[in-house]
């Protein structure tokens, strides 16, 4: 199993290709929330997510006789256009196999970065069956967006950076999709008092599911606005939150975009849906988190400014 040491190692190997994002505080957020709020703005990352952070570490954790024929994955967005950017870091091809309802910001980002896209079937089985044959065929090599040792320790050193920002931190509260980032931070926060919470909307809530029936739950139909949370917890993700996450938070689509236009407004920067959900979730249980220092993930900034969710 991982350890925080993998994270470490991760931290050593990506430093120098992705950025340290800052730490944003909001005095009106605070006082909204009672409690004292950092933001962790990974939306400020290299291709506005945090992913880039996991695919870095995979790409340049592969073997050389194992990427002659580049990399392959299937993602909602944002792990895809952070494989097709790391891969330029060793002059790879990335093939990305992206969802019909994928958004149009998120599948340029691919192709600016040089990804060839494959689209597929809104559905996890659609997805792996479709990459399955794209590899078969290109013989590229396959970096899971998620369900990956190298790509959770990457995600993982996020935690890092956290505890050297924020002094006498209490909660970290991390969106839970397939559970890279939520997975890799538990391991990150390790020996430290942080205690951290996931979140997800309520119409993808199969982490929360798995949380309280103990086994791995597969939703292969999720429906939430938050299109980078429509993926299935992963397997080795799952163990690693079962063992040390407090507890997994819901929160309705209106009260990710209340919380959205909240960040936008507030903190002044560009958040999508996703983004959004450790806010709406603190916001919907106020008591939880009274009077702690609490520590936001802000995960991307991948959004189609013609459509967005408020007005």
């Amino acid at each position: 199993m991982l350890d925080i040491e993998d994270i470490k190692c991760a931290h050593s190997r990506i430093r120098a290709f992705v950025h340290k994002t800052p730490i944003l505080e909001s005095e009106f957020l605070n006082n909204l929330s009672g409690a004292e709020l950092f933001f962790k703005c990974e939306n400020l990352q290299k291709t506005g997510a945090f992913k880039a952070r996991g695919a870095t570490n995979a790409v340049l954790s592969i073997p050389k006789d194992k990427i002659c024929n580049g990399v392959a994955t299937h993602s909602s967005g944002n792990h895809g256009a952070a494989l097709a950017w790391a891969a330029n870091l060793r002059n790879l091809v990335a093939h990305i196999v992206v969802p019909m309802n994928t958004n149009q910001v998120k599948r340029d980002a691919i192709l600016n970065y040089g990804g060839k896209i494959t689209e597929c079937n809104a559905n996890l089985r659609s997805r792996e069956e479709t990459l399955h044959q794209l590899v078969k065929h290109t013989g590229a090599y396959f970096v899971p967006p998620y369900d990956d040792e190298e790509v959770i320790s990457g995600q993982g050193t996020t935690a890092l950076e956290i505890l050297e920002q924020v002094e006498d931190a209490d909660i970290a509260i991390i969106p839970v999709g397939g559970g890279g980032l939520l997975s890799g931070c538990l391991l990150g926060f390790s020996g430290s008092p942080v205690v951290t919470y996931g979140v997800e909307p309520e119409g993808a809530d199969d982490a929360y599911r798995s949380l309280h029936s103990g086994k791995r739950v597969i939703d292969h139909s999720p429906d939430t606005i938050c299109d980078g949370l429509r993926t299935t917890l992963g397997r080795r993700n799952f163990p690693i939150i079962r063992d040390f996450v407090k507890d997994i938070l819901l929160v309705s689509d209106k009260e990710v975009v209340d919380a959205m236009y909240l960040l936008w407004t507030r903190l002044k920067i560009i958040v999508e849906p996703s983004c959004a959900t450790p806010l709406a979730g603190l916001l919907r249980n106020k008591s939880l988190f009274s009077g702690k220092r609490v520590v936001i993930v802000l995960t991307g900034g991948n959004v189609d400014l013609t459509d967005l969710p408020f007005k």
